[in-house]
């Protein structure tokens, strides 16, 4: 089991850092390159990242948790091996070879962090927040998992446990958040819309019927 263990945690080499770190420096140099060459402007690579990183990706993993909310038989499928139950909907890619899903309840709460890097199911979720790589959210999470969630805009009940899972090379996790109360009449593609990207990494919560859209700068 990945759950966090607040007092002895460790990693073992195998994390997965040798092929990041090659990959993020080379797309760097490439968007470097054509920048100075003037074959894209920055603010355009700029509006390609935010697309995948808060739209395009995270679009998959909120067609994922709709169908947990509206399938029974799915949702059995998705606790039973998420790994599967994703792949099956077309949704397989690097950095999502070994999915656990985490169901919130109301009394029980799940918070995905990476402590020693950024392990994240693009697949799923698309690109990494800037603020997930970030030392301050990596390690607070763990230390003050309630503090950062309040700072998130998430207050919950002092009856709800809150639980802090470590994303590893081997195992990432997709937090299925609570069907917001109110949508009985919802198919799964109006209720993926309610299904935001910091709900599954279990910073948010989905969102309600008519909110306005958005995660929200930080």
């Amino acid at each position: 089991m990945h759950d966090h263990d607040h007092d002895d945690h460790h990693h073992d080499g195998g994390h997965g850092h040798s092929h990041l770190a090659p990959i993020e420096a080379r797309v760097k140099a490439l968007e470097s390159i054509l920048v100075e060459k003037g074959y894209v402007e920055p603010a355009a690579i700029d509006a390609l990242i935010d697309t995948y990183e808060t739209k395009v990706g995270p679009r998959n993993g909120a067609r994922v948790v709709a169908r947990a909310w509206t399938d029974p038989a799915f949702r059995d499928a998705l606790a039973a091996d998420a790994t599967a139950a994703i792949a099956a909907m077309g949704f397989v890619g690097r950095q999502g070879e070994h999915m656990v899903a985490l169901f919130n309840t109301p009394d029980e709460h799940h918070l995905v962090v990476c402590t020693l890097c950024s392990c994240y199911p693009w697949p799923v979720l698309g690109l990494p927040p800037t603020w997930y790589k970030s030392a301050p959210y990596r390690s607070r999470a763990v230390m003050d998992p309630r503090g950062v969630l309040a700072e998130f805009g998430v207050t919950l009940p002092e009856t709800t446990a809150i639980r802090v899972w470590d994303s590893t090379a081997e195992v990432r996790y997709l937090v299925v958040p609570m069907r917001p109360e109110g949508t009985d009449g919802l198919d799964a593609e109006r209720l993926a819309d309610l299904v935001t990207r910091d709900s599954m990494i279990g910073t948010g919560l989905a969102r309600a019927p008519g909110a306005a859209s958005g995660e929200g700068a930080r």
